[in-house]
């Protein structure tokens, strides 16, 4: 008990060193000079000419405007709202492989057919993750309509949801940014959106696609860098999806079979805005790393056809690589503007310590300190691509069992809806009654490109009821239900 609390002052006053001392060199000065009075000052201020006092206070008052002024403006996230699918919509395990052995183009391939069925029964996807109509079709209907059809169903759902949860209105949008990577209709998503939902003319649309599972918070990214400039007051409305009607691929490729297992329909929307009023969030750092310099990240996810000329999204079997690799190298620069000074510290004397016995014999081996993100996080929102994707990340953030648990219970439940994934693991830490106000949240996901994204969430006001994507079903979770399994996107190449 006394080693534990040693330590949390050591933390304290490392973590806090500018401000003591500040408060030491303040109580310093007062000292000397000291004895001080009222009366004194009045006199000294007597003595100063009109002139010179009224032009220090105009100075001090245009210093304090134009710092004011330079200052990026906090954004906040009002609310958020995700697509809850019908039970209509299940897929459960007896229905895909009941349609994997119905399909014609796999009954030729009985190796591509049973890698099919593997990928199923260790994929870490529940019973209740749901497809849409045009999966339930043999063959899946993959026309225009029937990706039209999703589209409404999943982005106009998640729009409702949002506006329902709060009281800003459709009249009240400034901007409007939507993503979806693969489909992209016309006229596009921001248009379907104004017509249904008849925001003003003046409304600023933009339209992101081709960015994977990441695009949901490069979204957010763009829409905080937007209302930090904007007139106080301006609301963004950020919708993320990902329309799988239009993407099913009908090959026999294994690397091009993993989307149609993995990925299910999903969709989810956000209010930010400049003002602190009604906010239930605020939003902290967010840094974006891109390596599509390197032709290997590049080409890790990639729409391309087959031997056959069959289109899909091909998942390279160095996802996994590739993506912890990314998050490194997010990480350099979003560490240091998250974790405490006492963690940078002890990554900074790591350093040292392998730069002074690099010139030894197996220097270099000398290991660096992984700096502890639960100090400076509650809450973790993994993009889960898979669950080798949330394995890896586990691993090399050190990360517990409990703090992986929303990325985990996400995808069983949901499955990988895309870039609206990550919003569907923060409604679960709320649906389970974790967060609190002052909770920190660090949300990672990972795109094609490759690139990787985070963005830090401070709550100001947690949830006030249980409603939600997880209204239903919060009380099953966590689900024993799914244990940790090997790398399936290896299987791409053999087994």
């Amino acid at each position: 008990m006394a080693n534990k609390l040693l330590k949390t002052w050591y933390q304290l006053v490392v973590n806090n060193f500018l401000a003591i001392v500040a408060v030491a060199f303040a109580t310093a000065v007062l000292r000397r000079g000291w004895p001080f009075s009222v009366y004194g000052l009045a006199g000294w201020l007597q003595a100063q000419r009109p002139v010179h006092l009224v032009t220090a206070v105009i100075l001090m008052a245009a210093m304090a405007k134009l710092w004011r002024a330079r200052r990026p403006q906090d954004v906040y996230l009002v609310e958020y709202g995700c697509f809850r699918p019908r039970p209509c919509f299940r897929a459960p395990f007896a229905t895909c492989r009941e349609h994997v052995h119905l399909l014609p183009y796999l009954l030729a391939d009985k190796e591509s057919l049973n890698f099919a069925i593997r990928l199923l029964e260790r994929s870490g996807l529940g019973e209740e993750t749901c497809v849409p109509y045009s999966y339930h079709y043999m063959p899946p209907d993959r026309s225009l309509d029937a990706a039209r059809e999703e589209t409404e169903l999943v982005i106009f759902s998640a729009i409702d949801d949002v506006f329902a949860r709060s009281t800003v209105t459709p009249a009240d949008i400034d901007v409007l940014i939507v993503d979806c990577s693969i489909f992209t209709p016309t006229p596009v998503f921001v248009d379907m959106v104004v017509n249904r939902y008849k925001l003003r003319a003046g409304v600023q649309s933009l339209n992101l696609s081709g960015m994977g599972c990441g695009a949901g918070l490069v979204a957010i990214g763009l829409a905080r860098n937007l209302l930090q400039v904007a007139a106080p007051g301006t609301h963004v409305l950020t919708v993320s999806t990902e329309i799988l009607s239009s993407q099913y691929s009908v090959g026999s490729e294994r690397a091009m079979l993993l989307p149609n297992c993995l990925f299910r329909m999903g969709a989810a929307a956000t209010i930010l805005t400049n003002s602190p009023e009604r906010a239930r969030f605020k939003l902290g750092r967010i840094v974006r790393t891109m390596t599509a310099a390197r032709d290997a990240d590049y080409r890790c996810i990639f729409q391309e056809e087959d031997d056959r000329g069959i289109r899909g999204v091909r998942l390279s079997k160095d996802l996994t690589a590739t993506a912890g690799n990314a998050l490194k190298r997010n990480i350099v620069a979003f560490g240091p503007l998250v974790l405490p000074v006492l963690e940078q510290l002890l990554v900074a004397l790591s350093l040292l310590k392998r730069k002074l016995l690099s010139r030894r014999r197996g220097g270099s081996k000398v290991r660096l300190y992984r700096p502890d993100f639960r100090t400076a996080f509650e809450h973790f929102c993994i993009d889960a691509g898979g669950r080798a994707v949330i394995d890896e990340v586990q691993r090399g953030l050190g990360l517990s069992d409990e703090d992986v648990e929303a990325s985990r219970m996400t995808l069983h439940w949901f499955g990988n809806t895309s870039s609206s994934l990550v919003l569907y693991e923060l409604a679960y830490a709320e649906a389970k009654g974790r967060m609190r106000k002052g909770d920190r949240v660090w949300m990672i996901s990972f795109g094609a490109g490759f690139e990787c994204s985070c963005v830090a969430l401070e709550c100001v006001k947690p949830a006030g009821d249980a409603d939600g994507p997880w209204a239903d079903c919060i009380h099953r979770y966590p689900a024993g239900a799914a244990p940790r399994r090997r790398n399936l996107i290896d299987q791409t190449t053999g087994a």
